[in-house]
């Protein structure tokens, strides 16, 4: 009975913020279809784990870690795979859309190691509250300022740039 409560809390945020979680596994792996395996193995993790739910309070955060260690995971898995020249070739045939649109920004979070990457995704992009990325990430609120502050130092330092902004 306890359970079909807290299963009812954890489909109602899904529905809630289904794009959201999606915007967030997409964020990590960069396709369409990885991402959407990431979010349906996470409601499967999550509705296998239902149990764990303190409260309706906490069930956002808890399936948002969810989500992200699922990303995680997946990363971990399915290391880089690097882009055949047929592949390069076929961005550039005519017709196809240009995919310019912040890339800078993009290739800069990609390069960012994953608990500075993750603050800042769910920080800037999801636009969490730094208590709510603490809850997310199960560390202290301190923990998430000093990561928070050192991505972005991160990010402006110059060493950061010429090291990752140049191939």
């Amino acid at each position: 009975m306890f359970n079909k409560r807290k299963e009812k809390w954890l489909i109602t945020c899904i529905t809630e913020h289904k794009e959201n979680v999606y915007r967030i596994a997409f964020s990590y792996v960069k396709n369409k279809e990885d991402a959407l395996d990431i979010v349906q193995e996470s409601i499967y993790k999550s509705l296998c784990n239902v149990e764990t739910i303190r409260n309706q309070e906490s069930v956002k955060s808890w399936f948002y870690r969810v989500v992200v260690n699922t990303s995680l995971d997946f990363i971990r898995k399915h290391k880089k795979e690097i882009i055949t020249e047929d592949e390069k070739l076929e961005l550039h045939i005519e017709g196809a859309p240009d995919h310019y649109e912040n890339m800078d920004l993009v290739k800069t979070l990609d390069e960012l190691p994953s608990k500075y990457r993750t603050v800042i995704i769910l920080r800037f992009f999801e636009d969490m509250k730094i208590e709510e990325v603490a809850d997310v990430l199960e560390v202290n609120v301190n923990t998430v300022k000093t990561r928070l502050y050192q991505a972005l130092k991160l990010i402006r330092s110059s060493d950061f740039i010429q090291h990752y902004g140049e191939e």
